[in-house]
C-alpha cells in the first residue's frame, strides 16, 4: 500500500508579513495605492477633534479601503466585513489589522454624506489621467433594486389609514378569540403569543398613523397624489421584469472606452424620464464637445428632447417606435404568431384579437401616384389636395377587384359586410412649422449611422451593471433614505472604477 507524507492541520504559528500580501497588479494593490496617495480624505479628517483629549479613532483611509475591500468581495453586510477583518488576511493586511467593529462600518457608510461626492470624482479624474475615458460615448441607463422597506407598508395616506384600521380589526378579532377561549378553558398555552401577536399589530398600526400624521401627502408634477413608505418614504414601488419591488432607480453613465462609470445618482421614481437632464450635468466635468450621448426608450420624451435641442447636446435618445421601423427587424413579426406561456393571460383556445391596419401600415410610392397596403395591393391616388381641419392629405382608394376578394378584409374594414374598398388618408407634415425636436431625433436613430452608434450602448452600459449586480452581489440597497442609499450606490461605482484602474497597473 503507497504511504503518503501526513496531512496536519492543526494551529499553529506562521509568520505572515502583511505588507507582501497586497500584490501589485490586483485591486488591493490599486485600492491601497489610490487611497493612499492619490484621494484627499481631509474632509473626513475635519469629523474628529479628538487632538488632545478623547479617544482615538479609527483611520477613515483605512475605513474606506475595508468597505471598498468588502464591497469588491460581495460583501454588503458590515457584520460580514467585520468577520472578514479578523479571518482573511487581504483585509487584515490593508487595515493593518485595526479590526473595527461591525457598528463603527454601518457609522462610516452610513454617514459618509457629501464627502463620497468628492471622492468619486477624484477616482474619476485619475482615470482620466490614466487614459481610460475616451469622451466618444456616454451610455446612460438604470437598474431598479429593492430597498431595505416592505412593499406591503406602501400607499397613499388614505390607503395607509385603511391599513391602520384593519390592523386594528385584526387585533380585535384575536381578543375575541382569546377571550372565548378563556370562558371555554381551551389554548392556555398559547396566551403569549397571542399577546405578543396583538400588541405586535397595535404598534404596526400606530406607527401608520404616526407617520400619516407626520408627513405631507407627496404629488407628481400633475398634482396627483403618489404613494409612499411608511418604513423608507424615499422609496417607490416600481415594476420590473420580475415584479413590483419596493426600491430605487440606480443611474449611470458610462464611457464606452474603457467603461468608467463617470456619473452616478439614485432616484426614488421608477420613472426614469427625470433623470436624462441631471445625468448629462453630472458627466459634464468630463464630457467633450464631440461626446455622444445615448439612453434607451426610457429617457425619451418631449421635454427632455427639447432641452437637449436648446443645449445643443448631441444624443440619440430612443423612442418605442424604433425597432418598429428598422428594416433589419421586418421578419420579427413571425415570432409574434407564437404563444407567450409567462405573458398570455387569454383563455385556452381564445384567439388574439388583432387591430385594423392604420395609416402607417401603407407605403406610399416615390412619386405619391399610389400606395401599398399591407397585403401588396395597390390603391391608387383620389385626390392629392384634401383638406381637413387645417391640414392637408393625400387619399388613396383601392379597387373592388383587389379589396372584395382580399382575406385581410376583417383587418383593413372596420365593416366589411357593408364596405366594399378601403380607403386610407395620408397626412402631409407642415413644411412651416418649427422643426420637431422628436421627429428630428426620430431620423438621427434611423439613419445608418445612428444605428451604428446607438448599438454600441448596449454593450457598454449593460456589462457595468451585470458586473455590480453579479459579480458584487448588490441585489439590493441595505440602507434607507435616498442620500444614503446613493451614498451605497456610489461606493460600489467607485469599487468598479478601481477594478479597471487595476488592471491598467496603477503605480
Amino acid at each position: 500500500m503507497a504511504r503518503y507524507k501526513v496531512v496536519d492541520r492543526n494551529p499553529r504559528l506562521l509568520p505572515v508579513v502583511l505588507s507582501e500580501q497586497i500584490q501589485p497588479g490586483t485591486f488591493e494593490f490599486a485600492l491601497d495605492h489610490l487611497v493612499d496617495n492619490e484621494l484627499d480624505l481631509s474632509a473626513l479628517d475635519e469629523r474628529f477633534r479628538n487632538d488632545e483629549c478623547g479617544a482615538s479613532a479609527y483611520d477613515p483611509r483605512v475605513m474606506l479601503k475595508i468597505v471598498l475591500l468588502g464591497y469588491s468581495r460581495g460583501l454588503i453586510s458590515s457584520r460580514r466585513i467585520e468577520a472578514a477583518c479578523v479571518h482573511n488576511v487581504q483585509f487584515i493586511a490593508l487595515s493593518g489589522d485595526s479590526q473595527p467593529s461591525y457598528t463603527h462600518i454601518a457609522k462610516f457608510v452610513r454617514e459618509l454624506g457629501n464627502e463620497i461626492h468628492g471622492l468619486f470624482t477624484q477616482v474619476l479624474l485619475t482615470c482620466d489621467r490614466m487614459g481610460l475615458i475616451g469622451r466618444e460615448m456616454f451610455a446612460i441607463d438604470g437598474v431598479k433594486l429593492p430597498a431595505n422597506a416592505s412593499k406591503e407598508r406602501s400607499g397613499t395616506h388614505a390607503e395607509l389609514v385603511h391599513r391602520a384600521n384593519r390592523l386594528d380589526k385584526a387585533a380585535r378579532r384575536i381578543i375575541d378569540a382569546h377571550q372565548q377561549q378563556d370562558k371555554t378553558g381551551d389554548g392556555n398555552n398559547a396566551h403569549d403569543q397571542r399577546q405578543t401577536r396583538i400588541a405586535a399589530l397595535k404598534k404596526e398600526a400606530q406607527v401608520t398613523r404616526d407617520f400619516v400624521a407626520r408627513n405631507v401627502p407627496r404629488r407628481n408634477r400633475k398634482g396627483q397624489e403618489l404613494k409612499t413608505n411608511v418604513t423608507d418614504p424615499d422609496s417607490a414601488k416600481m415594476a420590473t421584469s420580475k415584479g413590483v419591488i419596493q426600491g430605487y432607480a440606480a443611474q449611470a453613465a458610462v464611457d464606452s472606452a474603457q467603461q468608467i462609470i463617470v456619473a452616478a445618482e439614485v432616484t426614488g421614481s421608477g420613472s426614469e424620464q427625470a433623470m436624462l437632464l441631471p445625468m448629462i450635468q453630472a458627466s459634464q466635468p468630463v464630457c467633450g464637445q464631440d461626446t455622444l450621448i445615448t439612453a434607451d426608450a426610457g429617457y425619451h420624451s418631449k421635454e427632455n428632447l427639447q432641452a437637449l435641442a436648446e443645449l445643443n447636446v448631441t444624443a440619440l435618445i430612443a423612442d418605442n417606435q424604433m425597432r418598429q421601423r428598422d428594416e433589419r427587424l421586418a421578419g420579427q413579426g413571425k415570432h409574434k404568431a407564437k404563444a407567450d406561456p409567462l405573458h398570455d393571460k387569454r383563455r385556452v383556445g381564445q384567439a388574439k384579437k388583432l387591430g385594423l391596419y392604420r395609416p402607417q401600415d401603407f407605403t406610399v410610392a416615390y412619386d405619391a401616384s399610389h400606395c401599398i397596403c399591407p397585403s401588396g395591393q395597390r390603391l391608387y391616388s383620389n385626390g392629392n389636395r384634401c383638406t381637413i381641419k387645417g391640414r392637408t392629405y393625400h387619399k388613396y382608394t383601392g379597387t373592388q377587384k383587389a379589396c372584395v376578394p382580399c382575406e385581410h378584409r376583417d383587418r383593413c374594414l372596420r365593416y366589411p359586410q357593408r364596405t366594399a374598398v378601403r380607403q386610407v388618408a395620408i397626412f402631409k407634415k407642415y413644411p412651416d412649422r418649427p422643426i420637431d425636436p422628436m421627429q428630428v431625433m426620430k431620423q438621427r436613430i434611423d439613419s445608418p449611422e445612428g444605428r451604428r452608434r446607438y448599438s454600441q450602448r448596449i454593450g457598454t452600459v449593460e456589462p457595468v451593471f451585470g458586473n455590480l449586480r453579479h459579480n458584487k452581489r448588490l441585489n439590493r440597497f441595505t440602507l434607507r433614505g435616498l442620500n444614503k442609499v446613493g451614498t451605497q450606490w456610489r461606493l460600489f461605482c467607485l469599487v468598479h472604477n478601481i477594478e479597471k484602474l487595476a488592471r491598467c497597473e496603477l503605480q
